[in-house]
């Protein structure tokens, strides 16, 4: 394998991995198409780049790839002639372990002779590579990643509610007609019906399986949170209080994968802040409780963390392990609410949907000193650096820091540093 194709594949955005990775791969394994379907890509779940094998217009679809998932090992290879957008084709599916949901690749080859060994090990293990990584961004819930990840859920949902609607009411339609009595010749008339629910029934199983790799149940995220938690925990002297959603807490909910993600990224660092203000760092003793639950509403999901440190925890902290800073792409929001000799409670807001019309860019509200000025607070820099760098005092910095964060209506550096992230000004 060449070690600089796998650099660069983790390195490449993620609407370039797919393509790179059919370039890797073609030539030990020759093919027209490469499709993957896997629930912890930030990006789509289902992407698919070459020329369809089928008929000119036709599509390979998810579903062509979830029919070959029972064929498959957890991790492995089936090499084989299945249908793929319609015809019967030669085709290699490998599949990673590295999640939960099996991440599966299909490349559509363009010759029957099976793939020797010395192909398929190399395949298999950049296939885990990507995989591995993209779970590492999913499991993160970097900025740059959820704001790509909510505008493909957005635009896949739009899609599939258009073809949804113009499918459905088209078959509804034909049904209506086709039951009518008036009509002549019985055997077309039962065989257009049994055409027509086929459809329908493949419809709604095609909108399930998309369902199922973009949303997850409350309460399955919440349990996945707590082991991740309890492995965090198991060697300190922390007791850990649980508060899962029950019923009237959503926990049958259906959330969108990038808001469950981003809410355990978020409470583990606010846990690991809470940690280091109790003095739970590499040197840090003595008892300490943490409470973590979560509530789902009508419109976002709220959770929170709850210690009974000394009360000092600040935003400042958090925005140390960029909780704002993974907020912001959803809108998120922080509160803090910390009591000395008492504690802290944590709580965090995470809209369950895309706000209906366009934010306007905050940036646009400020100077051209005041941008030169947010750019080097992005970059973590100090009011003396920045001062040095701009040649002006540190007076005139801190100036210029307090109308930024005016002007863009936040309340502490970290809060401008997640804008300038979120709307790409850094």
């Amino acid at each position: 394998m060449n070690l600089m194709a796998a650099v660069e594949l983790v390195q490449a955005p993620l609407y370039e991995t797919l393509p790179r990775l059919s370039a890797v791969l073609a030539e030990a394994i020759p093919h027209r198409t490469i499709a993957q379907l896997s629930g912890n890509c930030a990006y789509s779940p289902f992407l698919v780049h070459g020329e369809s094998p089928g008929r000119p217009g036709s599509l390979v679809t998810a579903a062509d790839l979830a029919a070959l998932r029972p064929l498959l090992p957890s991790r492995g290879n089936w090499q084989g002639r299945t249908r793929v957008a319609g015809v019967d084709v030669p085709v290699l599916a490998l599949t990673s372990d590295i999640t939960g949901q099996s991440a599966l690749l299909v490349v559509v080859r363009t010759e029957d002779t099976p793939v020797p060994e010395e192909h398929l090990a190399p395949a298999q293990l950049l296939w885990d590579l990507v995989t591995a990584h993209r779970d590492g961004l999913r499991t993160e819930a970097l900025p740059g990643s959820l704001a790509a990840s909510r505008a493909a859920a957005a635009a896949r949902a739009a899609a599939i509610a258009e073809l949804r609607d113009a499918h459905g009411g088209a078959l509804t339609a034909l049904l209506g007609v086709l039951r009518d009595r008036a009509l002549d010749d019985t055997n077309a008339r039962t065989r257009a019906v049994d055409l027509a629910v086929s459809a329908l029934a493949e419809l709604r199983s095609r909108a399930e399986l998309d369902q199922s790799l973009a949303e997850e149940r409350a309460g399955d995220a919440f349990e996945r949170l707590a082991v991740s938690l309890r492995r965090i925990l198991r060697a300190r002297n922390v007791r850990l209080e649980l508060g899962p959603p029950g019923a009237e807490e959503g926990a049958d909910r259906l959330l969108p994968a990038d808001v469950t993600d981003t809410a355990l990224a978020v409470v583990r660092a606010t846990v690991h802040a809470s940690l280091d203000d109790q003095g739970h760092g590499p040197d840090g003793d003595g008892e300490h409780r943490v409470h973590v639950g979560w509530k789902v509403g009508t419109d976002e999901l709220r959770a929170t963390v709850r210690d009974n440190g000394p009360g000092t925890l600040s935003l400042g902290a958090l925005d140390a392990r960029r909780v704002t800073e993974r907020l912001a792409p959803l809108g998120g929001r922080v509160d803090l609410d910390a009591v000395p000799g008492w504690g802290t409670t944590v709580t965090l807001e995470i809209p369950l949907t895309s706000p209906n019309t366009p934010r306007q860019d905050p940036l646009t509200a400020l100077g051209a000193r005041e941008l030169e000025v947010l750019g080097q607070l992005a970059r973590g820099r100090r009011n003396r650096d920045i001062a040095q760098d701009l040649h002006i005092s540190e007076s005139t910095v801190k100036f210029h820091v307090a109308k930024i964060l005016g002007k863009l209506g936040v309340s502490s550096r970290g809060e401008a540093a997640a804008l300038v992230h979120e709307w790409g000004a850094a």
